[in-house]
C-alpha cells in the first residue's frame, strides 16, 4: 500500500467514525430537543411560516430577501442526495426508510427554526463593515469573543465542507455514462465535462450572494415544480401501485427485515438509515442555512426562523418523497443490497426509464443537472463567506477561484477519499454550530414567545 493509499484509508476510516453515530446522535438528538423545546413549532406554526414568505422585507441591513434566502438554502440542499441518497436508503432498508426520513424532516424543521432565528438575532460585521450572519457571528456575538476559536473552527471546516466535489463528480459520471460507451470515457472527456460545468457555475458564483439569490429565487421553484410534474406523471400512469407503495412505507418502518438479520435490530437499522440520509440532505444543524438566512433583510428574528423552518419540509419532505414514490413504483429494479452513491443514481435513472420509456432517463438527468448546479451556486457562497471571515473580504474573494478549480479536479479524479474528507469536515461544522444553538436556545425561545404574543395581539 502506497503512502497516498494509506492517507486515503485513514481519512475514510476517520470520516466513517465521526460521521457515524456521534454525528447522528448530535443532529437527531438535537432536533428532538429543539422540537420539544419549541413547543412543536413545525406542527403548530407551519401556516405562519408560509405566510411569513409574503411579508415585505424591512429596510434592515442585509443583502437578500427572506424568500431569496430560503430559495438559496433549498438550492443548496436539493441535490444529488435527494436522488441517489434516497435510492441508497431504499436499497439498504427498504421502503420503511422513507417514513423515518419524514420523521427526520420534522426534527430538521425544529433545528432550522432555531438556526434562522439566531442568525438574525446575532449578526456581525465583516472586515469591510458589512452586516453578515452565520454560525461564526452567532458564536462570537451570542456567546462572546472568548468563544472565537469555536467560530474559527467552524469557518475552517466550512472552507472544505462546502466544496461540491461530489456534485461535480457524479454529474460528470452521469453525463458521460449516459451519452458515451464506457470504453470511450477517458480522463480527457471527464476533464472537458468538468471545464464546462465550471464555466457555467462561474457565471453565477462570481456574481456573489445577490446574483446567487436572484438566480436561486427563480431556479428553485422551477426545479421543484418540474420534478413534481415529472413524478406526478409517473404516479398518474401507475395509480394502481400507489396504495401498495404507501403500505410498504408504513409497514416497512416497523417490520423486521430478514436481509438485515431480522428482529428489532433490523428495525433500528431501517430507522437509522432513513434518518441519517435525511440529515445529510437537509443539513439541519450543520450551519450552512444560518449563513444565508443571516444575510436576509429581515429585522424580525422569529419570522426568519419560520421561513428557515420550511426548508426541510421541501427537501427532506417533498422532494425525497417524490423520488421514493418514483423508485418504489418500479420496485422490481431495486437490488437487495446496499450500493454506492453512483449506483444509487443509476437506480433512480433506471426507475424513471422503466416508468417513462425512451425519455424518462433523460428527463431525470436534465432535472439532476439543475439540482447539481443549484447546489454548486449556493455552496460557492458558503465557502466564500467562511474564507472572508478567516482572511478578510478582500483575500476571501480569492476562495471562489479555488472552489472553481476543485470542481474541475473532482470531475477527473476518483473521489472516495476526497468525499470522505468533505463528509468529515461537513460533520465538524455541525459540532460548533450545535453547541451555539444549545447554549442560545433559551434566548431564541424568549424571542419566540414575544413574537407570537405580538402576532396574536395584531391578529
Amino acid at each position: 500500500m502506497s503512502f497516498l493509499d494509506k492517507i486515503a484509508h485513514f481519512v475514510i476510516a476517520f470520516s466513517d467514525a465521526v460521521c457515524g453515530y456521534p454525528f447522528f446522535i448530535l443532529l437527531v438528538g438535537g432536533g428532538l430537543f429543539f422540537l420539544v423545546y419549541s413547543g412543536f413549532a413545525p406542527l403548530r406554526h407551519f401556516g405562519k411560516a408560509v405566510q411569513a414568505l409574503r411579508v415585505k422585507d424591512s429596510a434592515s441591513a442585509g443583502q437578500i430577501s427572506s424568500f431569496e434566502a430560503l430559495s438559496t438554502a433549498i438550492a443548496a440542499t436539493v441535490g444529488m442526495g435527494n436522488i441517489a441518497g434516497v435510492a441508497i436508503a431504499i436499497s439498504i432498508g427498504g421502503a420503511g426508510t422513507i417514513f423515518w426520513m419524514w420523521v427526520s424532516a420534522l426534527l430538521g424543521m425544529a433545528t432550522k427554526f432555531f438556526e434562522g432565528t439566531l442568525a438574525v438575532m446575532y449578526k456581525g460585521k465583516d472586515s469591510e463593515g458589512v452586516v453578515q450572519g452565520g454560525p461564526m457571528y452567532v458564536i462570537t456575538q451570542g456567546l462572546g469573543a472568548k468563544w472565537k476559536p469555536l467560530a474559527v473552527f467552524f469557518a475552517v471546516s466550512g472552507l472544505f465542507g462546502t466544496l461540491c466535489s461530489m456534485q461535480s463528480n457524479q454529474i460528470t459520471e452521469a453525463l458521460t455514462t449516459t451519452f458515451m460507451a464506457p470504453e470511450r470515457i477517458t480522463v480527457t472527456t471527464r476533464l472537458i465535462t468538468g471545464l464546462i460545468i465550471t464555466a457555467l457555475v462561474a457565471v453565477v458564483a462570481l456574481g456573489g450572494i445577490k446574483r446567487i439569490g436572484k438566480v436561486a429565487s427563480r431556479l428553485t421553484p422551477f426545479m421543484v415544480a418540474a420534478y413534481f410534474l415529472l413524478v406526478f406523471y409517473i404516479i398518474a400512469t401507475h395509480l394502481g401501485s400507489i396504495p401498495g407503495v404507501f403500505r410498504d412505507i408504513f409497514v416497512g418502518a416497523f417490520t423486521p427485515r430478514a436481509a438485515l438479520g431480522g428482529g428489532i435490530a433490523s428495525v433500528i437499522t431501517v430507522a437509522l438509515t432513513g434518518v441519517r440520509r435525511a440529515v445529510f440532505v437537509n443539513e439541519a444543524g450543520v450551519g450552512t442555512a444560518s449563513m444565508v438566512h443571516g444575510a436576509s433583510r429581515n429585522s424580525e428574528p422569529v419570522r426568519e426562523g419560520l421561513v428557515a423552518m420550511l426548508g426541510p419540509s421541501i427537501d427532506s419532505g417533498l422532494v425525497c418523497t417524490l423520488t421514493a414514490l418514483a423508485i418504489l413504483i418500479q420496485k422490481d429494479v431495486i437490488p437487495q443490497a446496499g450500493m454506492s452513491s453512483m449506483q444509487g443514481l443509476q437506480l433512480a435513472l433506471n426507475s424513471f426509464a422503466a416508468s417513462i420509456p425512451v425519455v424518462g432517463r433523460y428527463l431525470l438527468l436534465a432535472i439532476l443537472l439543475i439540482f447539481a448546479f443549484s447546489t454548486m451556486f449556493s455552496y460557492s457562497y458558503y465557502g466564500t463567506k467562511c474564507a472572508s471571515y478567516l482572511f478578510g473580504v478582500q483575500k476571501g474573494k480569492y476562495y471562489i477561484y479555488f472552489y472553481l478549480c476543485m470542481i474541475i479536479v473532482a470531475a477527473v479524479v476518483p473521489l472516495r477519499a476526497v468525499v470522505g474528507f468533505v463528509d468529515l469536515t461537513f460533520a465538524l461544522m455541525a459540532f460548533p454550530n450545535m453547541i451555539a444553538l444549545f447554549a442560545l436556545a433559551p434566548r431564541a425561545k424568549k424571542e419566540m414567545k414575544k413574537y407570537f404574543k405580538e402576532y396574536k395581539k395584531n391578529k
